[in-house]
């Protein structure tokens, strides 16, 4: 095993990436989409145990504006997960010559993989974890509570080990999701480009979504999809229940 930390330009902007190498392996490679306030450092050991498990190589960056990428600019559209989809993953993949990727996706990171994977990209599969796809009344609710918290608490403090610009990874993220405009955010419209095998992993005390967001993917993709529902779990599965998200990953990506 191989650990690389690096960075690579896009747009005259550097993004963090690390890359855990397997010097042998053959298999598709495990690209690791992290969520709204998440990147590199923020994933911490899970994607060093995903590659104990699979012996795949696992590729994980940290978006504009997250982690020691470059900090954002200008203020962070609505429709970031398209341009990040769009725009930035494609360009990403082809400088590290990956063609046919796993998609791992958290949150919004789980978004993007749908978007990029919709918009006629090839992926060998995706592992989805508490996706999103249309705008529910509870995630705005649950986006209100995290900007109390920002002002009303440490949260700063926290962020600032995982971002080293943690305000502006919060109010870019916090913002875009509260603008008048981010209402009518749908992804739907991928869902029908969409048929390779889709791992969906959701816990039942998901303060940002609902079980609708699996329903909807389900119905309206065209391939194989598993659903993995957790009991007493909030947003983050990996975090709560890391060996039994693990382990379901790894079967999961034996048989398909």
């Amino acid at each position: 095993m191989t650990e690389i930390n690096d960075y690579i330009l896009i747009d005259d902007t550097k993004i963090e990436v690390k890359s855990i190498i397997h010097k042998n392996s053959t298999l598709e490679p495990i690209v690791f989409l992290h969520e709204g306030l998440g990147s590199v450092a923020l994933w911490k050991n899970f994607p060093r145990e995903i590659y104990n498990l699979t012996k795949r190589d696992i590729i994980v960056y940290s978006r504009l504006g997250m982690g020691n990428s470059s900090p954002l600019r200008v203020a962070r559209a609505f429709d970031y997960m398209h341009q990040e989809a769009i725009n930035y993953l494609p360009k990403i993949l082809n400088l590290l010559d990956i063609t046919n990727p796993i998609l791992m996706g958290h949150s919004d990171g789980a978004s993007i993989a749908l978007i990029y994977a919709g918009n006629g990209n090839k992926v060998k599969s995706m592992i989805l974890e508490a996706p999103h796809v249309f705008v529910e009344d509870i995630s705005i609710i649950g986006i209100k509570n995290a900007k109390k918290q920002w002002n009303n608490s440490n949260l700063k403090e926290k962020l600032s080990k995982y971002h080293k610009d943690p305000e502006g990874a919060f109010t870019g993220w916090c913002d875009a999701w509260l603008s008048k405009k981010f209402k009518s955010w749908n992804i739907e419209e991928y869902l029908d480009n969409i048929s390779v095998p889709i791992l969906l992993i959701q816990g039942n005390e998901d303060t940002y979504g609902t079980i609708k967001q699996l329903e909807s993917i389900e119905n309206k993709t065209k391939g194989y999809v598993e659903r993995y529902e957790l009991e007493d779990c909030g947003h983050s599965p990996h975090t709560q229940f890391p060996r039994e998200i693990s382990e379901k990953i790894k079967t999961f990506l034996t048989n398909n």
